[in-house]
């Protein structure tokens, strides 16, 4: 029997295209009819895989979490186990930033985020957190990094110092900041994480100093 002259069409097949589609042109070019002219088959054999558009995305924000390391979980140090996967995860959606709207508005029924919120949480209850913090501490850092991974501080900034002269005597060296976006932001953001663990060592320290 001859070979098909196109690979046979699956669920992770059109993941992966979905995935690359946004990738290269954004959310909003996320259509089944452009994603079926890209895979070369009929619109309504999508179908037979994903049935809704809003089943796709989150086939493709699953995806992306799925490339979070959580090997980390369970580790000796909470900390530890924290700082290795904010930074995975941060790498995750750095290599893919035009799904992180979506990874923002969290819906219900993502396998890869149940795996990842299984872990962290299973990480800290492990580590003597209490399920309550646990669950707060785990929203923290979500909220964290994906606020990272939504825009860049140094881009606000022209780099005309014409912009700056006079009315804001204070940004007289703005102006460069937009050649340094990537270090600016790679650094704020380990700043910013160095700065939560060092608070989250104090309330660990806290809550289990409290009477039982």
């Amino acid at each position: 029997m001859a070979r098909p002259r196109r690979p046979l069409l699956s669920r992770a097949r059109i993941v992966a295209a979905a995935l690359a589609l946004v990738d290269a042109d954004g959310l909003e070019a996320l259509s089944t009819r452009r994603l079926a002219a890209d895979l070369g088959v009929s619109g309504p054999s999508l179908y037979n895989h994903v049935a809704t558009k809003d089943e796709l995305l989150d086939a493709v924000v699953d995806a992306v979490l799925g490339e979070v390391d959580l090997s980390m979980f369970p580790g000796p140090s909470w900390r530890a186990s924290l700082e290795a996967w904010a930074r995975s995860y941060r790498a995750a959606l750095a290599a893919h930033p035009n799904v992180v709207p979506a990874i923002g508005q969290p819906r219900g029924g993502r396998p890869n985020a149940l795996r990842l919120a299984d872990a962290v949480f299973g990480g800290l209850v492990d580590a003597g957190w209490p399920r309550r913090e646990a669950t707060r501490v785990g929203a923290l850092l979500r909220y964290f990094i994906t606020g990272s991974a939504l825009g860049t501080f140094a881009g606000g900034f022209p780099d005309d110092a014409a912009v700056y002269a006079g009315a804001y005597p204070r940004l007289d060296q703005a102006h460069l900041l937009a050649g340094r976006q990537r270090e600016i932001d790679a650094a704020a953001f380990e700043t910013g994480l160095t700065a939560l663990l060092d608070g989250l060592e104090l309330r660990f320290a806290a809550v289990r100093a409290r009477p039982v």
